[in-house]
């Protein structure tokens, strides 16, 4: 099943980007908020999903295990849907290396992926089996820190409030468009559980909504500071992920607990 969770969120997600951004709406919305919804479509694996997991009750097992195959497969699946979907996912094809000069190949994007994404996870977990007292022991002050990037993050939102307003208003479709890509998300996820999903639908659908956004602000950094707003736009979607998910999921589990109470 956490195969079949970590591929779906690396192949079936960023499909679902493309859906939407080649519907209705795609054309209509800003730059930035179509390449913040690509960027974040293509890039699983969030660093805070097992923590996240782990305070709503769920497997955080299941989840470091598909977070660790997601952040493989991602080496691969990024490079690849951003070079056969070019204009699905950015406006020219940046992350294909048609707009910088530094990116001419998916090797490159592997690699960013690599040191970004795939490295810190599996020196985490080879902390985790080599040294587990050490590893239990920075466990509270890493979360912490988790938690004040978090803050740090609203409080940036907060002092670009006057910004903020005016890109909120003229960017209301795309808020609606990544509400319900966040949405799409939970879906998959929580489909991805199979005949599972009485037991661990609630963790599926968690680690498949929740995106990399260190890495998509990575790339946003590298190769599309041309367009407008879009870190911002990255760090709304953080906000509309949590949002959307941390009610979803807790009435999911408060139906979970009924359903094994009343057995």
């Amino acid at each position: 099943m956490a195969l079949r969770v970590a591929l779906g969120s690396c192949l079936l997600v960023p499909l679902l980007g493309v859906l939407l951004l080649h519907g209705p709406w795609g054309g209509a919305i800003s730059p930035a908020m179509r390449v913040a919804m690509a960027l974040m479509a293509l890039c699983p694996s969030a660093p805070l999903a097992m923590r996240t997991v782990r305070r709503q009750g769920g497997d955080h097992v299941l989840a470091a295990l598909v977070q660790k195959l997601a952040a493989t497969i991602a080496m691969a699946s990024i490079p690849l849907l951003a070079t056969f979907f070019p204009h699905a996912f950015d406006r020219g094809g940046w992350l294909a290396g048609q707009v910088s000069p530094t990116l001419h190949t998916g090797l490159e994007v592997a690699l960013q992926v690599a040191r970004v994404q795939v490295l810190p996870l599996l020196l985490g977990l080879a902390l985790r089996r080599r040294r587990p007292v050490l590893a239990d022991r920075l466990e509270k002050p890493l979360n912490q820190i988790a938690a004040l990037l978090l803050l740090l993050t609203l409080l940036i939102l907060v002092s670009a409030s006057h910004y903020l307003l005016g890109f909120l208003t003229s960017n209301l479709a795309g808020l609606l468009m990544m509400a319900v890509q966040v949405i799409g998300c939970l879906l998959i996820g929580r489909a991805l559980a199979g005949s599972h999903g009485a037991l661990h639908g609630s963790t599926t659908a968690l680690v498949t909504a929740m995106r990399n956004a260190g890495l998509a602000l990575l790339f946003a950094y590298q190769f599309g500071d041309d367009v407008y707003g879009l870190k911002l736009a990255i760090l709304l979607y953080v906000l509309l992920t949590t949002m959307i998910s941390t009610p979803v999921l807790r009435l999911s589990q408060r139906q979970q607990n009924d359903r094994t109470a009343g057995c």
